[in-house]
């Protein structure tokens, strides 16, 4: 088992990508507690920072709900650039479901960049949404995401089917294999 003492150091970035309920949130915790020096990004609460006229990534108007997603990726990009400039890990919790903002994201990040896909499932997902408290749960149609996300971002990173392990072993995977499978550009 991996431990923050054992641990290895990991530079760049690590951007950890899912549909929701995968398990980004927990993951990436995990990973961020386990590394010796690490930052946790989260996406949703970059977003937050717009407090009044705040239109959330599938939001309306769309054009509005573009430009703060444009907005929240440049922040995220910045914040982890700073933080991985300090020899401090970021870990990015981030939903990216389209190419352009993938591509987007990729081209601002410090080198190396891991990109790892949480897989473990539709049914999973879906499972563990339903499960969220109401002010958590994200009420979606998933059926169209998991084709959307495979032909917008598929073949980029690291697409792990976590389908059969617990968080722990997930995030100690992915601290493990990550700098092997999950580089990018």
């Amino acid at each position: 088992m991996i431990t923050r003492v054992t641990a290895p150091r990991l530079s760049g970035c690590l951007v950890v990508n899912g549909m929701p309920g995968s398990g980004k949130t927990t993951v990436t915790r995990l990973i961020a507690d386990l590394l010796p020096r690490a930052a946790l990004l989260r996406s949703g609460y970059v977003a937050e920072l717009v407090v009044s006229g705040r239109v959330w990534a599938l939001g309306e108007p769309r054009s509005e709900a573009r430009r703060q997603q444009l907005l929240t990726n440049r922040n995220m990009c910045m914040l982890a650039n700073n933080f991985a400039a300090e020899d401090i890990t970021p870990v990015l919790d981030y939903a990216l479901f389209s190419r352009e903002l993938l591509d987007l994201t990729l081209a601002q990040l410090t080198r190396p960049v891991m990109v790892v896909m949480l897989a473990p499932g539709l049914k999973i997902c879906q499972d563990r949404n339903a499960a969220r408290d109401d002010d958590e749960r994200l009420d979606f149609d998933y059926s169209p995401l998991e084709a959307e996300l495979d032909r917008e971002v598929g073949g980029v990173g690291w697409w792990f089917d976590t389908s059969a392990l617990t968080a722990d072993e997930t995030a100690a995977r992915i601290i493990r294999d990550a700098p092997h499978r999950a580089v990018v550009g």
